[in-house]
């Protein structure tokens, strides 16, 4: 097919077919000594995908991606270092052979064993290998491009001298966090090799007329467009930009066009859009390496067709010793969403009093964190002096920090995925959301890759982010995209730590517990309470849990955030009607301290929950059918609980409409009274 735009600026890598022959026959590419057990790789490769289909058609597997056409593009890994990084595409079959996950583990993959690197919980093709520092993939196209970035950025920030190989389908190149992390390492001259496999099509659709090379979207100078169904040529062009990425002048783009074999999936049919002439005029890898091996002599005559029976055998051989294996333990489906006790750190001291705001508190945090973890990073969007933030979080530290504390671009995924990146090499990334209202930009990485890597992997990668953002109303003027408290949608992502302070002592002690805590923490500030002066606590509290704020017999009342202010005021009012109100901060969402609202609830017998969050499916209606899941709680109750939320509506811009959707004490008060009647 024609091409659908020029390309004629993109540096072209030469065909190894143009490549005048070596003394001794041999061409440039593949050296010599490798040619042969390369040949041999690729049609093991092959063999596995073959094997593949027949167990699928046998019902000892549920779903297959073959990686058929693509086999040359492993000819990268011959020039890459044990140390590098990559991060997969489901058709890189034959690239992870050549990292080390064998054929075994191919068929423990593709039939989801209890021994497989995911324990049977990721896809089939959905690639991890940790011994072979291959990252795992998940299901969303181009969800690896900026967790590779980041992993980049860790290596240059280390001076590692790592190369990150970051591998994706040309259809996927039209997401645009593949954009942003191309951005990203451009910006920062970071040792990635996008390596792209363009085979035409996205499924069914044809890319000639979408993708973003053709359309002259890429950047000229980092481009280079290879014959990706030709070993030799790939291995080339592989040779010629890794030595400057690896050297630290950037980024490189090798946009292979080669040909899909099979169909998208063993779901698909490609017989049904693509006409039989175009079928029959693809180029194969495995045939096209094989004839130049016997042309130059490496191998001869027949040698491929004894191989080719060999590996039938033996691979027949591994997947059915695999499919006598177990699969994974039912009991144990729960295992790995959070770190295990064993990698747990030691319980945080207790809150120290120190008062002033939670800004300052925040800032105090950091500052410590810098100081007692060379790993910490923060990254954020204006967080540089001399603005430190737009609230001022982290103003001041930037000679502490030095290269740790840097302005991201003003996008929310780049933030988070970098994140996950540099978490996944070992770094301790904190990183500023200027407002949970923007997070949805960074809801594919973080429902996607944060939430997930622990458990889809059983633990063999982790991911121990900290994101923090302003969050919450009553502070007006901020309308629809600053003033939300959807806290919900984030303690519904099962593998991610929620918390929501409310003092400066629980803020600052939330920080240093979140700077060693194995897994991904998100800490929700109010922004209504942030810039407060609180004198210091009387006494200290546990730095996890929930806090109990004030002592009462007749009900309890539980909230958190905003919701602490509209509590105690409520049972301030209360208390001189003669009702003394048990209030409880929850603080920590996830996890839920629910034996403290329980307890409170069995000596009380009535129960209600604030939140400033819309009714349905909020976090307190959770709180709610938790407690009365409880036989001893639901039997404790002497009148049916409250909730006093917000309407299910935005939030307005005019603060007298503010003030007439978001819930007031006079709301609390009137709940108490409704389960004391």
């Amino acid at each position: 097919m024609p091409d659908a735009a020029p390309v004629a600026k993109t540096k072209k890598a030469k065909n190894s077919q143009d490549v005048p022959a070596q003394a001794g026959g041999s061409r440039t590419g593949i050296p010599r000594e490798r040619r042969r057990a390369f040949l041999e790789q690729m049609m093991l490769s092959r063999e596995c995908d073959r094997r593949s289909g027949i167990v699928l058609r046998q019902g000892q597997a549920w779903f297959h991606i073959s990686s058929a056409g693509h086999e040359a593009l492993a000819a990268v890994c011959e020039l890459l270092e044990p140390r590098d990084l990559i991060f997969p595409h489901y058709r890189d079959r034959t690239l992870m052979l050549a990292r080390g996950m064998d054929a075994e583990g191919q068929a423990r993959d593709l039939m989801a064993k209890a021994g497989s690197h995911s324990a049977g919980r990721n896809m089939s093709s959905h690639f991890s290998h940790r011994p072979g520092n291959v990252f795992s993939l998940a299901s969303p196209t181009g969800s690896q491009c900026l967790p590779a970035a980041g992993a980049a950025w860790a290596s240059d920030l280390r001076n590692e001298g790592k190369v990150v190989v970051c591998s994706i389908g040309d259809a996927s190149t039209r997401q645009g966090e593949f954009f942003e992390a191309l951005a990203f390492a451009v910006e920062r001259s970071l040792p990635v090799l996008f390596l792209v496999s363009d085979n035409r099509y996205g499924i069914s659709t044809p890319t000639e007329a979408l993708s973003p090379q053709r359309l002259g979207l890429l950047p000229e100078a980092v481009t280079t467009v290879v014959d990706g169904s030709d070993p030799d040529a790939v291995h080339a062009a592989a040779a010629e930009v890794l030595p400057g990425i690896r050297g630290g002048r950037g980024p490189a783009v090798l946009w292979c066009r080669l040909d899909r074999l099979d169909s998208h999936t063993s779901s698909d049919d490609q017989r049904l859009y693509r006409s039989a002439a175009e079928l029959a005029a693809m180029a194969d890898p495995v045939d096209l390496f094989t004839r130049r091996l016997e042309a130059e002599g490496t191998v001869a005559a027949g040698w491929a067709d004894q191989v080719r029976a060999r590996l039938a055998d033996e691979v027949e051989q591994i997947f059915d010793r695999v499919a006598a294996e177990p699969t994974g333990d039912r009991t144990a489906v729960l295992d790995h969403l959070f770190a295990g006790p064993a990698e747990q750190p030691a319980a945080p001291a207790d809150t120290r009093p120190s008062g002033g705001t939670m800004v300052e508190a925040v800032n105090r945090a950091l500052r410590t964190g810098l100081h007692d973890h060379p790993e910490l990073v923060l990254f954020g969007e204006d967080i540089e002096d001399p603005k430190g933030g737009v609230f001022g979080f982290t103003k001041g530290l930037g000679e502490l920090a030095g290269p740790r504390m840097t302005n991201s671009p003003l996008a929310e995924a780049t933030i988070v995925g970098a994140a996950v990146g540099l978490a996944a090499v070992g770094m301790r990334p904190v990183v500023e959301l200027q407002f949970v209202d923007f997070a949805g930009p960074a809801w594919n990485q973080i429902a996607s890759q944060l939430t997930t890597l622990r458990w889809r992997t059983a633990s063999s990668w982790r991911c121990p982010v900290v994101i923090y953002a302003p969050w919450g109303g009553y502070l007006p003027g901020g309308g629809i995209w600053h003033s939300q408290s959807n806290e919900s949608l984030f303690t519904h992502l099962p593998g991610l730590r929620v918390v929501v302070p409310s003092t400066p002592e629980d803020t600052e002690a939330v920080f240093l517990e979140s700077f060693e805590a194995p897994d991904p923490t998100l800490i929700l500030l109010p922004k209504h309470l942030m810039r407060r002066p609180y004198p210091p606590q009387p006494a200290p509290a546990p730095a996890r849990g929930a806090r109990l704020l004030r002592g009462g017999t007749d009900v309890t009342v539980a909230t958190w955030g905003n919701g602490t202010e509209l509590a105690l005021e409520a049972a301030g009012r209360l208390a001189a009607e003669g009702t003394e109100a048990e209030v409880i901060d929850l603080r920590w969402l996830t996890p839920l301290d629910r034996e403290a609202v329980a307890a409170s609830v069995r000596r009380t017998g009535r129960l209600v929950v604030v939140q400033e969050d819309n009714r349905t499916s909020s976090f307190g209606a959770s709180v709610l059918a938790e407690l009365l899941a409880g036989d001893d709680e639901f039997y404790s109750l002497l009148a049916p609980p409250r909730l006093v939320a917000r309407p299910d509506v935005h939030i307005p811009f005019h603060p007298d409409l503010e003030s007439a959707v978001l819930p007031a004490a006079d709301d609390v008060v009137a709940a108490v009274r409704s389960v004391l009647a």
